[in-house]
């Protein structure tokens, strides 16, 4: 079989996954979307409760929605804010669910593995003919599926990041992991329970933090038993808590507000400057080190420190990545946190996400590495740009169809050269056009 008769395989199917699938399909070529979970977005049912801070109109794809309103679809307000689950409800699984979708997506179904039929990652001859060979993992077993392209759009939000501020696991951070919750816990709703009337900290400085230091706060003005810490890693402030008048995407803005007006009457104790490297399990709790500092004892850690890449089901291929932030490599410099901020990262596309081995694409929040300033608008352009580099329609690839609103919380605070974070050290999140909103790199986010 030619390799041009071949689908393109898609792992993963929440937004950008499908966004890319209805991008494959407006080309008249055959997606295969391959999904870990049960059904469409499951990441996002992770943190469903959060309310995004970019309201519906940022939130969807434009051959996505082109496809959903061949089957009856009418779009919510556009000026209206969904929370996750909303999102999931209202918007993916409607997408994932029309005709036209539903016979090439694929749950329960997790990739283990991607290659060039028949070369392994040092031959070189008949590589750029090779059709892909992806391993596939469900319920029957596992299968190998030959692709004439793969986009990995399978997220981050499986890789939390540790709460030690060397990048590694703090000691005794695995063996107190019943007791830390990683991203944004529904504070009040199903983890209620788990929360209320406790002594919780919250490590992190990004918009997950700020969620689900809200709900805490929330539940404490319930419940006066409930005393919150936030610990973060910067020196000061700063320029973290941003501000509504600053930040194009309101909400957004009022995230670092609310907070700020939290720390201002006393509702939640602040430690600056502390950079975790122990958690010790002791009679009356958690306490949680950073070399001779040590915090009073607590019952719970949320840690809304970001999110990781996991590259390893592409270890057969050829990958070209930056060696800090993780992402491709010439997107890299586009999108350090060091240096942008959500709103000036410009739009891009499939040049700065090619890979050595061709016809190979990372989008989404896994293309963003480390850096936490991911916006799903970025990546629904990535969709829309690598699948018409896989049809040879180089002009609209290099086309730019997108511009992105300018924020005033995602920036570097003077004089201490920290990078701020739309969605927190990468995480998952906290929904903005990005999956983001709350979560930092899941839910929205900053997010996708």
């Amino acid at each position: 079989m030619s390799s041009s008769a071949l689908p393109v395989v898609i792992i993963g199917a929440g937004p950008v996954g499908l966004a890319a699938a209805a991008h494959v399909l407006s080309r008249n070529l055959t997606p295969l979307v391959f999904e870990a979970g049960a059904s469409a977005g499951a990441g996002i049912r992770r943190w469903d409760h959060v309310r995004m801070f970019s309201p519906w109109k940022f939130n969807v794809d434009t051959a996505a929605v082109a496809v959903l309103e061949r089957n009856g679809w009418v779009m919510p307000q556009g000026d209206a804010y969904p929370t996750g689950r909303e999102l999931v409800d209202h918007y993916l699984e409607p997408l994932a669910g029309t005709r036209e979708l539903a016979p090439f997506i694929t749950f329960n179904a997790r990739v283990r593995a991607v290659a060039r039929q028949d070369h392994d990652l040092m031959k070189d001859a008949g590589r750029e003919t090779a059709p892909f060979l992806v391993r596939v993992a469900g319920p029957d077993g596992e299968q190998d599926v030959l692709a004439q392209a793969v986009i990995d759009a399978s997220g981050t939000i499986e890789t939390p990041a540790a709460i030690g501020a060397s990048g590694l696991l703090a000691i005794g951070e695995r063996a107190a992991a019943e007791s830390i919750f990683y991203g944004i816990p529904d504070v009040l709703g199903i983890h209620r329970a788990r929360y209320e009337g406790r002594r919780v900290l919250v490590v992190g400085s990004g918009h997950s933090a700020l969620n689900a230091l809200l709900d805490l706060a929330a539940l404490a003005a319930e419940d006066a038993h409930t005393h919150i810490v936030w610990a973060i890693r910067r020196p000061i402030i700063g320029h973290l808590l941003g501000g509504a008048r600053d930040d194009q995407l309101e909400e957004r803005g009022k995230l670092g507000s609310r907070v700020r007006a939290l720390l201002d009457a006393g509702r939640l104790e602040l430690v600056t400057g502390f950079h975790v490297d122990r958690v010790t399990q002791t009679a009356d709790g958690l306490v949680v080190s950073a070399g001779m500092r040590r915090l009073q004892a607590v019952d719970e850690i949320i840690a809304a420190t970001g999110f990781r890449p996991d590259w390893s089901i592409l270890s057969e291929v050829r990958l070209d990545l930056d060696p800090a932030v993780q992402s491709p490599r010439a997107l890299a410099p586009l999108i350090d946190p060091n240096l942008h901020s959500c709103g000036t990262v410009r739009p891009h596309g499939a040049e700065e996400l090619k890979q050595p081995d061709g016809n190979l694409f990372v989008i989404g929040m896994k293309s963003y590495g480390r850096a936490p300033t991911f916006l799903m608008l970025s990546g629904y352009e990535q969709a829309r740009s690598v699948v018409a580099a896989i049809t040879g329609d180089r002009e609209a690839a290099r086309r730019v169809e997108l511009v992105l609103p300018e924020t005033g919380v995602c920036t570097l605070d003077a004089g201490t050269q920290t990078a701020g974070s739309c969605c927190g050290p990468a995480e998952p999140v906290a929904a903005l056009a990005t999956i983001g909103v709350g979560p930092s790199r899941t839910g929205s986010s900053c997010c996708g």
